[in-house]
């Protein structure tokens, strides 16, 4: 039986990226470098905000710091206009939490900005724990922060799944030892994601609800 469901955060539990396209694009305007489009934002998704600022500035190293430094303060305060919930997600969560399951978001996302963008618009379905980027824990695959979730929902290895739509949720997944769930609504396709052994593939919320209720 599912006790707990810890979910990625950017293209699993909301859609992001336009959100993060605009940010990224006005953060590198301030310095005058090339714009990226939606399709490389994308693509740049995943590692941590400091990897996408390394992917977008390019060979023009001497702007990563700058641009980093930028890009969290205003993302944290770009009001995520743009961002949305899934289809089918939100009946999910509602099901889940009155099973009894206990929801925790673990992303690669700065802290703030995750606080603020679950704030907005997750908090009516009470996740028990909102872990971002921080000085805390390594970023994921390392599986340090989805261990201390395990330790702080009283739950069993066993019992968990950990749902993502990338290539470091699979690792994280497989580095914690728990069952990972791909999700296909994301932002990565799932010819690359087998390539990091992923198996269990779900096309939208209403497959990952049997997913979890059947399991």
């Amino acid at each position: 039986m599912v006790k707990a469901v810890l979910f990625d955060l950017d293209g699993t539990l909301l859609n992001t990226s336009v959100d993060i396209c605009k940010t990224l694009n006005e953060s590198l305007s301030l310095f005058n470098l090339p714009q990226v489009s939606l399709e490389n934002t994308i693509k740049f998704i995943g590692n941590g905000a400091k990897n996408l600022i390394i992917r977008a500035v390019g060979d023009k190293t001497e702007y990563i710091e700058r641009v980093y430094g930028d890009y969290i303060v205003r993302f944290a305060k770009c009001g995520n206009a743009s961002t949305t919930l899934y289809e089918g997600e939100k009946d999910f969560l509602i099901a889940a939490k009155r099973a009894g399951i206990k929801l925790a978001v673990i992303t690669n996302k700065p802290q703030n900005a995750t606080e603020v963008v679950c704030r907005q618009l997750l908090s009516e379905f009470g996740f028990d724990l909102i872990i971002g980027m921080s000085d805390k824990f390594a970023l994921k695959p390392d599986p340090e922060s989805t261990l201390y979730a395990i330790k702080e929902l009283s739950v069993k290895k066993e019992e968990c799944i950990f749902i993502g739509d990338g290539e470091t949720d699979v690792l994280t997944a497989k580095n914690a030892g728990i069952v990972g769930v791909s999700a296909l609504w994301g932002y990565r396709g799932r010819t690359t994601l087998e390539k990091f052994g992923a198996v269990n593939f779900v096309k939208n919320y209403m497959q990952f609800y049997d997913f979890v209720f059947n399991y």
